[in-house]
């Protein structure tokens, strides 16, 4: 049995997985447009260029996407990454907040060495942490 993450995106999910693929060390496996479906497609025309289906692996997880009309940005899940360095923390915080929304902004916590819960330009929510 294998558990995976989905994230709808209202339009910029190529730009997210290209994003977190050159941030966050990840490979994008799959990334199928509109246009590309082998059927035929139920999309308006200036959703042809918009993403059907991809999956980028990070960390050894996959987590899969699309673009899909009037997609809200996440509000009660979030992707939780766990890194090794005090530094790597920080450097993602850096790069995946900037032009989102902070929830938590980067700390110390009980639990690890630096904390932050916000969410990225894209509509992710993001739990990053280096456990103490």
């Amino acid at each position: 049995m294998i558990l995976n993450t989905y994230v709808n995106y209202a339009g910029n999910c190529a730009e997210a997985f290209k994003f977190y693929e050159q941030h966050l060390d990840g490979k994008i496996t799959m990334l199928m447009k509109h246009a590309e479906s082998p059927g035929p497609s139920n999309v308006p025309d200036n959703w042809r260029d918009k993403v059907l289906h991809a999956r980028i692996t990070i960390g050894g997880v996959e987590l899969l996407g699309a673009d899909i009309p009037n997609a809200e940005p996440m509000r009660s899940a979030y992707l939780s990454l766990t890194v090794d360095t005090a530094d790597e923390a920080e450097r993602i915080y850096s790069v995946l907040s900037d032009g989102g929304q902070t929830f938590m902004k980067m700390q110390e916590t009980f639990f690890a060495t630096r904390f932050a819960m916000f969410r990225d330009r894209f509509g992710s929510s993001w739990m990053l942490q280096c456990p103490k």
